[in-house]
């Protein structure tokens, strides 16, 4: 649909109106052998129903219209024609090339974008100013915000899920490769102090269940209470830690899990809920609900993973966690 006629300046040549409308040409295209020219919406619309010329009836397509010439679009330029906004109150004439940079200013635009003064400083177009409730606006953002905030809090809720997930499989994983270490060592040492007239004795038990072992040793230690969280030694030296190791060797830790065991005594270790002060306060509520076993005689406590499946999987770490503290362990 082009320009109407009657917000132009004097007379339009008829060269330069579309004989689809009657209106003066808008963004405008022609024909290749006729050259007449339409506006653009104007001529393909009509494309749709007939692909022939609307004045001599020669065949079109839609792909062969083309750009009409740069004279025709001088000649519309210089057009000089009302406002859009002219029922608004604007009596601005302009020329058709500067057409649209002038309604992108105009103050009589309906539409144009104003901040309300009102109070809430929220952008609107113009003519819904005399409707517009800034409670009401504040309140629409704030419930947006707030459903932002709750589908953001499920997103990460899920990810939680999914990483907990992870982390559980990645520990059974540690656990087998740490098992499959150990008995690695087993056969090596066994293959080194065996006589060569004995190398078919190579049947070594590789099928003791070592989570059983762990099961019935973590039944022999008293349950520990920690009154003092705050007392974990994170980085325990080595002179505490042989302490601690010679303790568990004289109440009968499986060697398999020994050195893992004093290994996880140190932060670095420490599973994703604990591993860093932040983490140890946002999650200090769940330490009331672990299953802990004392070292007996010493400042120390084990959080054994087959004491622990009830929690979640960034609170607990295989085979368990050694923690040894300054004071609070009863």
């Amino acid at each position: 649909m082009g320009y109407d006629l009657n917000r132009f300046e004097g007379v339009v040549d008829e060269e330069l109106i579309c004989s689809i409308c009657s209106f003066v040409l808008e963004d405008p295209l022609q024909s290749p052998e006729c050259e007449h020219a339409f506006c653009n919406s104007c001529i393909n619309q009509w494309l749709q129903h007939q692909c022939i010329c609307p004045i001599d009836r020669i065949q079109i397509q839609p792909k062969d219209l083309k750009p009409v010439p740069r004279i025709l679009k001088n000649l519309l330029s210089k057009l000089k024609l009302k406002c859009d906004y002219a029922d608004y109150g604007c009596n601005v004439i302009v020329r058709l090339e500067n057409l649209s940079l002038h309604l992108q200013e105009c103050e009589f635009n309906p539409k144009k974008p104003i901040v309300c003064s009102l109070g809430c400083n929220i952008i609107i177009p113009k003519d819904e100013l005399k409707n517009h409730n800034c409670i009401k606006e504040l309140r629409k953002i704030v419930d947006d915000q707030h459903s932002k905030i709750l589908n953001l809090s499920t997103d990460l809720s899920r990810q939680k899920t999914e990483l907990d997930f992870c982390m559980k499989e990645l520990r059974s994983l540690k656990n087998f490769v740490s098992k499959y270490v150990t008995k690695s060592n087993q056969i090596a040492s066994s293959l080194a102090s065996t006589s060569p007239t004995s190398t078919s004795l190579l049947g070594l038990n590789l099928t003791d269940d070592d989570d059983d072992d762990i099961v019935r040793w973590s039944a022999t230690l008293p349950i520990a209470k920690v009154i003092r969280w705050g007392g974990i030694i994170s980085t325990p030296d080595t002179v505490l830690q042989t302490v601690i190791k010679r303790a568990l060797i004289e109440h009968g830790c499986p060697s398999s899990i020994l050195n893992q065991l004093m290994e996880n005594a140190h932060e670095k270790n420490w599973p994703l809920g604990l591993s860093t002060l932040e983490n140890r306060q946002i999650n200090r509520s769940q330490y009331a609900n672990f299953v802990c076993k004392r070292v007996p005689n010493k400042q120390a406590v084990l959080i054994l993973a087959c004491d622990n499946r009830h929690m979640p999987g960034h609170m607990i770490v295989e085979p368990g966690n050694l923690l040894i503290f300054a004071h609070g362990v009863e």
